[in-house]
């Protein structure tokens, strides 16, 4: 199967492989630019760990220099958590889940009595994990660590234009709706019938919703396992 990965830089490769492994092709054509921001040295003064709810998060601390690479890391997931590894900390916990299992688990792992959180996040990330922690007695310290732009790549109008794709990967609410922005100014919503969509998440579904898809699939849970599942 032909899938169309919209995803920027490492993550698009990243995904690139795995879908190679299971006999898929991958076209690449990304629609996002990841920007990434300098963590200050301050932002890690009374903190027992970091919070990571993306990969990106973790990407950012690979691009820039970290003082405290055996500080506790909690990631929302399995793949977040490799990142963080391969951003040099050796100290790596996974919720295997969404935001709401993090601060269910960080709540098992932790003692809010025993310094604050850092939520190293995106710019566009809600403050969904922080309520949640706070209300569970912590104290959470957020600081924006990239932001995502769209920037499609000129590819994405021919893959679409010339239906090269049997499939495409959506994995946020935010680049589904951003897919279907391009695909209206560009004049090709008729394109994406053919197209199978895979939805990391009933909100990235919900969000495609302006277009008309063969078949819009959800993941089971979300993580890219299950996702890359749906392609069957």
């Amino acid at each position: 199967m032909r899938v169309l990965v919209t995803r920027p830089g490492v993550d698009a490769a990243e995904t690139g492989r795995r879908l190679a492994a299971l006999g898929h092709e991958a076209i690449t054509a990304p629609l996002l630019r990841v920007y990434f921001h300098d963590v200050p040295k301050a932002a890690f003064e009374g903190v027992q760990g970091i919070l990571l709810t993306s990969a990106n998060g973790a990407h950012a601390f690979a691009w820039s220099v970290t003082p405290h690479p055996d500080l506790p890391v909690f990631a929302v997931g399995r793949r977040t958590a490799q990142a963080a590894r391969d951003a040099g900390f050796s100290n790596v916990r996974s919720a295997d889940g969404d935001a709401d299992a993090l601060a269910q688990a960080v709540s098992q792992w932790v003692d809010p009595a025993k310094g604050s959180l850092l939520h190293a996040a995106g710019a566009h990330a809600d403050g969904r994990l922080a309520t949640e922690l706070m209300s569970r007695g912590f104290r959470v310290e957020r600081h924006d660590v990239y932001d995502v732009a769209v920037a499609p790549s000129e590819l994405l109008a021919t893959v679409l234009s010339r239906r090269l794709s049997d499939a495409a990967l959506f994995f946020s609410p935010r680049s589904a709706r951003a897919f279907c922005e391009f695909v209206a100014v560009q004049g090709l919503k008729d394109t994406t019938r053919g197209i199978i969509a895979i939805a990391m998440s009933a909100a990235t579904a919900e969000a495609l919703k302006p277009l008309e898809f063969r078949e819009i699939r959800v993941a089971s849970a979300p993580n890219q396992d299950a996702l890359l599942a749906c392609l069957g």
